[in-house]
């Protein structure tokens, strides 16, 4: 057998590499301590918000609950991925295993899954608040609580459990390097020498399904279609301020999913992917607890009292 043959049979399961974002930086060092401190910001932000959401009865309400439940996925989120970043950056290297990819993989995959769910749920809460608003106090309680978030989970988890098996199967014969900071399918599939085109399109469709049926088409055409035929520019206006925290957390979220998962190849190129991935899984973890706290009198009443105890508490 020559070297050629045994490194066919071989490579399928050599070590990725995984190029990052420090390399291609001048200032590796000074981006590695901005990442950081990003990534404390948004522990300690979505940490406090969470805190607050259980601690303040005022908060104790369905829409809160899938906050807290959105600020816990990012905080997951943001930890699978640039943990392993920083720490390959500290000690000078950039491999990751097979094994290690693919529970990366899984992991993001399931918290992305679970987020996309959880959104559409968000959507139902506003769409019983704003087009049922007599039947909402009967019809939302904390067993639908449970349910909705525990199929948020459960079907992120089937997301994770589906792509994640066949990604990882398809043969890698070509680079071993992934431009990405994150063993994100799109990259990976990149390295496969056999033809995905197919489970391209499956996937795109996975994503149509989980993003524009249920959130779209469904929920916000209900909602902006009662916010039109209400009589009164009070109503209206209130309507909006509770829908504009979450729309704008959805155009977020949403809007890096369909470049990533819905855009055809042809319009990917490794920096673009890195960037859109930055801005979803680094930035957007720090930007929703201060969209849901800063726009919300709730929140910052509830921040204001813990803070007033506890500077009382040192007195």
């Amino acid at each position: 057998m020559d070297i050629t043959t045994w490194i066919t049979n071989h490579t399928e399961w050599a070590d990725f590499i995984l190029v990052g974002l420090f390399r291609k930086s001048q200032h590796s060092a000074l981006l590695c301590v901005v990442i950081f401190l990003v990534f404390l910001v948004a522990l300690s932000g979505n940490s406090v918000l969470i805190i607050l959401i259980h601690s303040s009865a005022k908060l104790h309400s369905l829409m809160y609950f899938f906050i807290s439940q959105l600020s816990f996925m990012d905080m997951m989120s943001i930890s699978i991925t640039v943990t392993k970043m920083l720490l390959n950056q500290v000690l000078g290297v950039s491999t990751i295993s097979v094994p290690e990819c693919g529970i990366q993989m899984f992991l993001y995959l399931t918290l992305v899954g679970s987020e996309f769910f959880l959104l559409a749920a968000m959507a139902y809460d506003h769409y019983m608040v704003i087009c049922h608003p007599l039947h909402y106090p009967v019809l939302i309680n904390h067993r639908l609580c449970l349910l909705l978030a525990s199929g948020c989970w459960f079907l992120g988890s089937v997301d994770g459990f589906m792509l994640t098996p066949v990604t990882m199967t398809y043969p890698f014969y070509r680079s071993r390097e992934i431009q990405h900071f994150v063993c994100e399918v799109p990259a990976v599939m990149k390295l496969s020498c056999s033809d995905t085109s197919l489970y391209e399109t499956l996937m795109y469709l996975c994503c149509v399904q989980m993003l524009l049926i249920p959130v779209t088409v469904i929920y916000y055409s209900f909602i902006f279609l009662t916010i039109h035929r209400m009589n009164s520019a009070e109503g209206r206006r209130k309507a909006l301020a509770t829908l504009s925290s979450h729309m704008m957390v959805v155009t977020l979220f949403y809007g890096a999913a369909v470049y990533t998962y819905m855009l055809p190849s042809s319009y990917h190129t490794p920096q673009k992917d890195m960037m859109v991935s930055v801005f979803h899984t680094i930035l957007t973890p720090v930007l929703n607890p201060l969209i849901y706290s800063f726009r919300n009198k709730d929140v910052t009443g509830a921040l204001r009292k813990m803070l007033s105890v506890e500077s009382f508490r040192k007195q």
